[in-house]
């Protein structure tokens, strides 16, 4: 489920429609939570659909550290991609603002971490990266784990309207990764290696 206080809207001929904020939503903001709503596919439950189902999926969905197809229920599905963006995913089935958002921003993500079966020329933002790649999360992880750890302590100061969708054991772990008491795993838990059909790490 994406943050409440956003809403659709069309933002470029070239782009189409992006997730824009309606609210100031500042940084350590967890900004989507996969729910129960969400529906996942597999690899088989792609190949046994018609190319019209597939088109939808490649259009919409991101792949997770198992090679399903996620599609996500809300507007979440049109979070758009940047080479700087404002949000990163986590180890933790849920994304978060990586800095202060204002109202009428677009939410992005870098589709670098979603698992894409291909690479793809993104819109050009003046950054170094140019083209996003299937293997981009394995190349940045590091980068990307930096910057939700410089934010993931602020998940207790501020409001956060998704945290009835995180269960009791997450949040409590969520805690403790903000006490010191447990490590934060890294984003490159996401990885999957469609090379050998495995991945790296787990999630929850």
């Amino acid at each position: 489920m994406i943050h409440p206080k956003t809403e659709l809207k069309f933002i470029s001929n070239e782009i189409g429609y992006g997730v824009v904020a309606t609210e100031f939503i500042p940084a350590g903001t967890i900004t989507w939570v996969l729910d129960k709503l969400d529906r996942e596919f597999s690899p088989t439950d792609f190949q046994a659909m018609e190319p019209i189902y597939q088109n939808i999926l490649d259009t919409y969905t991101f792949r997770n550290n198992n090679g399903n197809f996620v599609l996500c229920w809300d507007n979440g599905r049109y979070v758009n991609h940047s080479f700087n963006s404002n949000c990163l995913t986590t180890a933790y089935d849920f994304e978060i603002a990586i800095r202060d958002i204002q109202v009428g921003e677009q939410l992005t993500d870098d589709y670098g971490y979603l698992n894409i079966p291909a690479p793809f020329r993104g819109i050009n933002e003046g950054t170094r990266r140019k083209v996003v790649y299937p293997d981009d999360l394995v190349k940045y992880y590091k980068v990307w784990d930096k910057k939700i750890q410089k934010v993931f302590a602020k998940i207790n100061s501020h409001d956060q309207p998704l945290k009835e969708l995180i269960n009791a054991n997450l949040w409590a772990k969520i805690q403790n990764i903000i006490i010191g008491e447990e490590a934060m795993e890294s984003i490159l838990t996401n990885y999957y290696d469609e090379s050998s059909a495995g991945r790296l790490g787990h999630g929850l």
